[in-house]
């Protein structure tokens, strides 16, 4: 029992009815871009994990101690 493509055509009509084209064009776009942005997000986060595990300044997110212990 799954909804047929005439029941599909039917909710679309009375969305493009209710909001418009072109709001619904507007609505489009900007979540088109909030995709876009969340997805550059992500590319920008896992490529300065990349860049700080590379220098070895971290272990599993945690940030390695520099610093030697003298011994006398």
């Amino acid at each position: 029992m799954g909804i047929s493509p005439v029941q599909l055509l039917i909710i679309l009509a009375i969305v493009v009815v209710l909001f418009g084209t072109k709001r619904l064009r507007n609505l489009g776009g900007d979540l088109g871009g909030a995709i876009k942005g969340f997805r550059s997000a992500m590319k920008d986060g896992e490529n300065d994990t990349k860049i700080t595990e590379e220098e070895g300044n971290t272990i599993d997110g945690e940030v390695k101690s520099e610093s030697k212990e003298q011994t006398k």
